[in-house]
């Protein structure tokens, strides 16, 4: 049996021997259980202390009929639970009172599947925006993801910024490229040559197009040596070109060859260096979201990491994401977006109680309190322990 699923036994337990850890509880929903009859479970204990239960009151013993109600309530939503089942998780939880820490760690679970599935959703609407020469669908998943992110680090407590991992974690798998991005290779040879016969052309596409964007790294150093002609103010054809490619190494190192760049500028046809340019730019952001669904998933992908981290990576690999859609919404006249408001001084109230009940309680010495008092519950809960 997994540790996940030990700790979400656990917790419903807990709370089946003490309807009172609810209240301890109320960071986690029952949509971070794994198991759909765990889900239902804790649904319908949520619901039946919502409804004054009267095992919610209970001060000393609880009555029988909390465990009965709740695997009847719950058995509405899903077949076959029988009281058996519920006395398997009484059995399951070692100490009650450890409700809390049981909870923290079914909430991490949550946490690292949940970055998975948008980051799979991320991945997929860019491959289908790829296909079909879109970007909407990539940049929604990527607002809904991010949005997913935020929630995720106020239920545990910490301050959602993005933080750069140091290495890049390693990508899954992922299968070859779709034909929309073969297409978008297409386009980035046409503008390159007529960027080359046309050079007045750079002044349409210099302010928001990169050499990054170009999906092969040649074409994107061909674009680059074009980008170092227009600023210095020199002239650009075919010799003056394959001048600058020299004397960036691009031809001593193989990167480029002198058949390649006169092949740019022989036979261009017609064709509109804005136009051309979006294309690349919109191939550009489907990869780039590819890239970073990747990157995102391999991070959720790894139980080792915290949920903290986890969130924070996951936010700083949408980086590349969000300075190519600015460009992208450059390059069509739509206005960058407004940034979001500061947040107030001090984390929310919901992340010092998410902070607070990952905490583990720490009892004041004995020499340390003046006899007879009792420990205040500043005293009894140390504050968070940090951001992971």
């Amino acid at each position: 049996m997994s540790p996940l699923l030990e700790a979400e036994q656990a917790v419903l337990g807990a709370v089946l021997l003490d309807p009172g850890q609810l209240r301890q509880l109320g960071w986690l929903t029952p949509e971070h259980f794994h198991r759909p009859v765990h889900r239902a479970l804790f649904a319908a204990m949520r619901k039946l202390v919502a409804d004054r239960h009267p095992a919610s009151a209970a001060e000393t013993s609880v009555p029988l009929s909390w465990v009965t109600d709740t695997v009847a309530e719950a058995g509405e939503h899903v077949r076959g639970l029988t009281a058996s089942h519920a006395h398997i998780l009484i059995s399951a939880c070692p100490r009650p009172g450890h409700a809390p820490v049981y909870g923290r760690m079914v909430l991490e679970g949550a946490i690292h599947r949940s970055v998975t599935a948008h980051a799979i959703r991320l991945h997929q609407a860019a491959r289908a925006d790829a296909l079909q020469g879109e970007v909407e669908g990539a940049l929604r998943c990527a607002d809904v993801l991010r949005d997913v992110l935020s929630d995720l680090a106020r239920r545990w407590g910490t301050e959602p910024r993005p933080v750069d991992p140091g290495t890049p974690p390693a990508p899954s798998p992922a299968a070859a490229p779709p034909p929309g991005w073969a297409k978008g290779a297409e386009e980035e040879q046409v503008l390159l040559g007529v960027l080359a016969e046309r050079p007045k052309g750079m002044d349409e596409v210099v302010g928001w197009l990169r050499p990054d964007d170009f999906a092969d790294p040649a074409r994107g150093e061909v674009y680059r040596c074009l980008g170092a002609l227009h600023h210095r103010g020199e002239p650009i054809d075919r010799i003056t070109l394959l001048w600058e490619a020299q004397r960036r190494g691009l031809l001593a190192d193989g990167t480029l060859s002198s058949d390649q760049l006169a092949a740019l500028c022989d036979g261009v046809g017609p064709g509109s260096a804005e136009w051309l340019g979006e294309q690349v730019m919109r191939s550009s952001v489907t990869r780039t979201a590819a890239a970073s669904a990747r990157a995102i998933r391999a991070l959720a992908e790894n139980e080792a990491l915290a949920p903290g981290r986890l969130i924070n990576h996951a936010l700083h690999a949408l980086g590349p994401l969000d300075e190519v859609r600015t460009r992208w919404q450059a390059a069509n006249g739509h206005p960058p977006p407004t940034p979001p408001a500061p947040l107030p001084n001090g984390p929310p109230s919901a992340q010092v109680h998410a902070a607070l009940a990952r905490s583990a309680p720490r009892p004041i010495s004995p020499s340390s309190a003046p006899p007879g008092a009792a420990p205040s519950s500043a005293a009894v809960r140390p504050p968070s322990r940090g951001h992971g």
